[in-house]
């Protein structure tokens, strides 16, 4: 670390008696203040390694000798959020104007209450949001979805759903329920399904790599008719396998395969959008690797102690996310936001 004294001279006019300054630096605007390095590096620390501040506090001294406070760790993550309110509202306007988004949300607390964090994304942009709430209100809240026009990817929480833009299953999702129909319950069915789902993901794979940019629409309706066929399968099967259970009202209690077949079957259309629309992905993993970090977080630096710090978080996170997606190291893409020119997406 090396320290910097700068001097300002003050002189008074022999003649008119007027009083004269030159200036300081632009950015040096306190008596003593850390410089842009330093800055950088303790919010790469606390903010994208994730680092408990006690941690930050004895890693900074260890690398440059010279000790920090848990308040000087504060500041600089609030004084950089500051400066990327600009850059992530335009990140936000983006992700509005695309024609496919990711979208995922996962618990989190803060001041030890439970809330969420929601995220939406691309292959090129990240914004991350933290709300009271997981649901529509949180999503109108946030303010993407309800502006959105494009394909919605997500995990089918049904308050998505309740937005006017187009939809896309998550065909992970669905994976990982057609192998519990099969383990805990023994319909054959979900083997079928599992095995025309990745059929299909492979046949347009195929058509992409040879230069296609859509499938034919007598093979989307060739796939669709398989589709058709295993779950009127399985709706056999589950009736045949699994005896009927009452509930309380004395009416069918509907087991989970059945209402796996249902909801395929009404949502045929998204769990099968790939096929038509080659820009939608067969999976929402982008969104679910996203949503990671947040348990990182969570498992190392522990819970958010106030709604300020969540929002701070967010914002830092959408913005360094963004940034390594677009080819910027983290580091460098916070010494740009420090330094007052911070990377925007085209």
């Amino acid at each position: 670390m090396r320290i910097i004294e700068y001097i300002i001279h003050i002189k008074i006019c022999p003649v008119c008696g007027k009083v004269h300054k030159t200036e300081f630096p632009a950015g040096v605007d306190q008596p003593t203040q850390y410089g842009d390095n330093v800055k950088s590096l303790m919010c790469y620390l606390t903010q994208y390694q994730l680092i408990p501040l006690d941690r930050a506090e004895e890693a900074i001294e260890d690398i440059t000798g010279h000790p920090v406070s848990e308040g000087t760790l504060v500041s600089s993550a609030n004084s950089l959020s500051e400066k990327l309110e600009e850059p992530v509202e335009k990140i936000k306007q983006q992700l509005i104007d695309s024609q496919v988004v990711g979208f995922d949300e996962t618990g989190m607390h803060i001041e030890g209450k439970l809330n969420w964090m929601h995220v939406a994304c691309t292959s090129n942009l990240t914004f991350y949001a933290a709300h009271e709430k997981r649901g529509q209100e949180a999503a109108q809240n946030i303010g993407i979805l309800s502006k959105f026009e494009g394909v919605a990817v997500h995990d089918h929480l049904k308050s998505y759903y309740s937005f006017g833009c187009k939809h896309a299953e998550c065909n992970a999702h669905n994976h990982r329920y057609l192998k519990d129909a099969k383990e805990n319950y023994d319909q054959d069915w979900a083997d079928e399904m599992t095995a025309m789902l990745f059929d299909a993901k492979h046949r347009r794979e195929e058509l992409i790599l040879a230069g296609a940019t859509e499938m034919p629409q007598e093979e989307i309706l060739m796939w669709h008719e398989r589709y058709h066929a295993i779950i009127e399968k399985g709706l056999v099967e589950e009736a045949e396998k699994i005896p009927q259970v009452l509930n309380k009202k004395g009416k069918p209690k509907k087991s989970k395969p059945l209402l796996l077949l249902l909801k395929l079957q009404e949502y045929e259309k998204e769990t099968l959008y790939f096929l038509s629309d080659f820009r939608v992905p067969f999976t929402n993993n982008q969104s679910e690797q996203a949503m990671r970090m947040v348990k990182v977080r969570a498992k190392i630096s522990g819970t958010f102690r106030s709604k300020e710090g969540a929002n701070i978080f967010a914002r830092i996170r959408s913005y360094i996310s963004t940034a390594r997606k677009n080819g910027i190291h983290a580091m460098e893409a916070i010494a740009m936001a420090i330094r007052g020119r911070p990377f925007i997406p085209g």
